[in-house]
């Protein structure tokens, strides 16, 4: 059965044209007159609100923008047809930066407003906030720790020096809906706001496959053995640079220990009581937000929609 539910980030992104192609003609692209460019705060992108709705807060790529710019801009590819680009301003005052750009439109934190804005402006966000998030952190090269510079459009860096080449890299992570009967695994970090508690997760290692990173993080993260594993949806997610690979895992055994390290509580939830949970009226647990995949792997199980195993 394959998995038809939306999930934010990943839903819409197909409106997005990368035009890799076009990597290199970034300079020509940023004079198109139809060229936009969304600016970007500390991770956060430039949101336009009104009285109930918002969008992205793009801006004319216009050259006394761009030399405000911490580096040259980042060429996304093609949105609605048109060249669109992001840049950022993170070294400049946020709130004149506000003003300058678009009255009334703020920096927001894309996971705040992810749901609130249309699917394909979400994946375009995600996009460019991963991208510029990598530049940050990978200014020097690792291979001599000389200076590096923009290349292809913001999808590649090179070593000034030794000439290395260095390229965009997600981490993959696992997330399970691991379920035994009409029971789902829940577990909650001690980072959680209140009552929260969501699905196990963690980070894939090298040389690991997917269902063999289940059944790892499982066991090491609450002690229950998973048996059968099946692939569900993934989600991008650009905090800073996961790609969630959503799975369905059958547990094995009942009884859970909690690695403490990992986590600060986990626990089986009946199923009938999940709509309370996701509905915000459970007496005691909260749900994740709805922009995560998490969320949409609990709603899709508390409507049948996953088949157990």
């Amino acid at each position: 059965m394959s998995f038809t539910y939306p999930v934010t980030f990943a839903s819409g992104g197909a409106q997005l044209d990368r035009a890799a192609h076009l990597r290199t003609s970034t300079r020509r692209l940023l004079r198109d007159a139809s060229a936009r460019l969304l600016p970007f705060w500390d991770g956060r992108p430039m949101i336009a609100m009104g009285d109930g709705w918002r969008h992205l807060g793009w801006v004319p790529p216009l050259p006394q923008t761009l030399q405000m710019a911490a580096e040259e801009p980042i060429f996304l590819g093609l949105y609605e047809d048109t060249p669109c680009f992001a840049a950022d301003y993170s070294h400049h005052d946020r709130e004149r930066l506000q003003q300058k750009f678009i009255a009334g439109a703020k920096f927001v934190d894309l996971r705040q407003i992810a749901g609130e804005i249309p699917a394909g402006d979400a994946a375009v966000a995600a996009t460019a906030k991963g991208v510029l998030g990598w530049h940050m952190t990978h200014r020097f090269c690792s291979v001599c720790g000389a200076p590096t510079e923009i290349a292809e459009g913001g999808w590649k860096r090179i070593c000034t020096e030794c000439g290395a080449q260095h390229f965009p890299r997600i981490d993959p992570v696992v997330i399970m809906l691991v379920t035994r009967g009409d029971r789902v695994l829940l577990g909650r970090q001690d980072a959680f706001p209140e009552g929260l508690y969501s699905l196990i997760a963690g980070f894939m290692e090298p040389g690991e496959a997917i269902e063999d990173a289940v059944r790892r993080e499982t066991l090491e993260e609450v002690g229950i053995k998973v048996g059968r594993v099946r692939y569900l949806a993934c989600q991008p997610w650009p905090f800073p640079s996961a790609l969630m690979l959503g799975c369905a895992a059958e547990a094995l055994n009942d009884e859970i220990a909690v690695d403490t390290q990992e986590l600060e509580d986990a626990l089986w939830l009946p199923k009938s009581e999940l709509p309370d949970v996701l509905a915000g009226k459970h007496t005691r647990l909260a749900a994740p937000r709805v922009s995560a995949i998490a969320r949409v792997l609990l709603s899709a199980w508390a409507a049948g929609d996953i088949e157990g195993f």
